[in-house]
């Protein structure tokens, strides 16, 4: 038994009275399209799942580790929209915060996000392609939700999580999650933020200078700060120096160094973690993390694990994390959940985890994978 760490608690303010949810998050939630073993240029079928930068942290947490989260979002009204709560249910996301938006019928107006990934095996790399203009969560608005309401003292939550992702959606994201983490910090609950840097979301809107204008104002609000190396670079200009282009090698001091020099721009921040990841092939990557919080470093080395499907794995991560501070483990045992999460997340299709926490204390404590029965 970990004991409950009350020094990380009291750093983040985590609130001890009720709540309707544990995690509450802002995102968008596409239909992914998976290929399996095919490409997507040449597949005669797909597998269908749920997911979303966002989503996948409040999914992980219900499914893996018994939490009580919620997802606030917005889908067309239409067959595919109704798809997508259907795999939501199964994932126990409470959606009763979904908007749906009149669809009129073809789409020129409102859409669904479609998400086609290839999972990548040996040589080829991983390869998304994402058809997610006009969706219906990119046409928010700050007023769409009564955040008050929802952070006030009649549902509450202990924690909310938002990101890059969402922000990047359109114009008016970046002010609706603005709007969610006022609303969050004023009730008192913690919020983080991952940053999860996509080219292909801000090089038709500004590209990385846009993404910095727009992270580092939202960045300058939260207490948890998530991401990579690339992400701290392009959204907020904070790099990792010493890395080389194909991260074959990862000095953990000069990601120490990035991590405090994000703490020295935004000092409102309690925690900032980032993982380690170098894909020696797309089915073999070394995988570990490192957090800061205050001046407390938690390092948990790279280890090598294989991979089928790596998409998510960041967002399990996180997950795994937030489970670890939400439980007041502290910071260490919280890093070494988040890794393990993360690992067992992309052993399995999927942008979701269909890990349990039996599976993940296990890996924590280094098990083997020897046949459990």
């Amino acid at each position: 038994m970990v004991p409950r760490d009350n020094r990380l608690m009291h750093a983040l303010q985590l609130k001890e009275g009720p709540a309707r949810w544990d995690l509450l998050a802002l995102g968008e939630v596409m239909l992914r399209l998976d290929p399996l073993e095919a490409r997507i240029h040449t597949a005669r079928h797909f597998q269908v799942w749920e997911g979303g930068g966002e989503y996948n942290v409040a999914r992980g947490l219900r499914r893996c580790f018994g939490l009580r989260t919620g997802i606030v979002t917005a889908l067309a009204e239409n067959p595919v929209g109704r798809l997508v709560e259907d795999l939501m249910l199964q994932g126990g996301v409470d959606t009763s915060l979904v908007r749906w938006t009149p669809y009129d019928g073809v789409g020129r107006t409102v859409r669904n996000g479609l998400n086609f990934t290839e999972r990548g095996f040996g040589v080829r790399a991983a390869a998304g392609c994402s058809d997610r203009g006009h969706t219906a969560v990119s046409q928010a608005l700050p007023g769409g939700w009564d955040w008050e309401s929802i952070f006030g003292a009649e549902n509450g939550a202990r924690w909310f999580h938002t990101g890059g992702i969402f922000a990047a959606l359109s114009e008016t994201t970046p002010a609706v999650a603005a709007a969610a983490i006022a609303a969050a910090r004023s009730a008192g609950t913690p919020v983080s933020y991952d940053l999860n840097y996509r080219d292909s979301l801000w090089k038709s809107i500004g590209g990385k200078a846009r993404a910095q204008a727009v992270n580092r104002e939202l960045v300058g609000q939260v207490d948890v700060l998530l991401g990579n190396e690339e992400d701290f670079a392009a959204m907020l200009g904070i790099a990792a120096e010493g890395v080389s282009d194909d991260f074959a090698e990862l000095p953990v001091a000069a990601y120490e160094r990035m991590l405090r020099d994000a703490a020295a721009a935004y000092p409102n921040l309690r925690l900032i973690a980032t993982t380690l990841r170098t894909a020696h092939t797309a089915t073999r990557n070394a995988w570990g993390a490192l957090a800061l919080c205050g001046d407390e470093v938690a390092h948990t080395p790279q280890r090598d694990v294989e991979i089928l499907d790596r998409v998510g794995g960041g967002d399990s991560f996180a997950s795994g994390l937030i489970y670890g501070l939400l439980e007041g483990k502290g910071i260490e045992w919280a890093v070494r959940c988040g890794v393990a999460h993360g690992a067992l997340a992309m052993t399995t299709p999927g942008d979701t985890s269909m890990a349990t926490l039996a599976e993940v204390e296990r890996v924590m404590q280094g098990g083997s994978a020897r046949i459990a029965r």
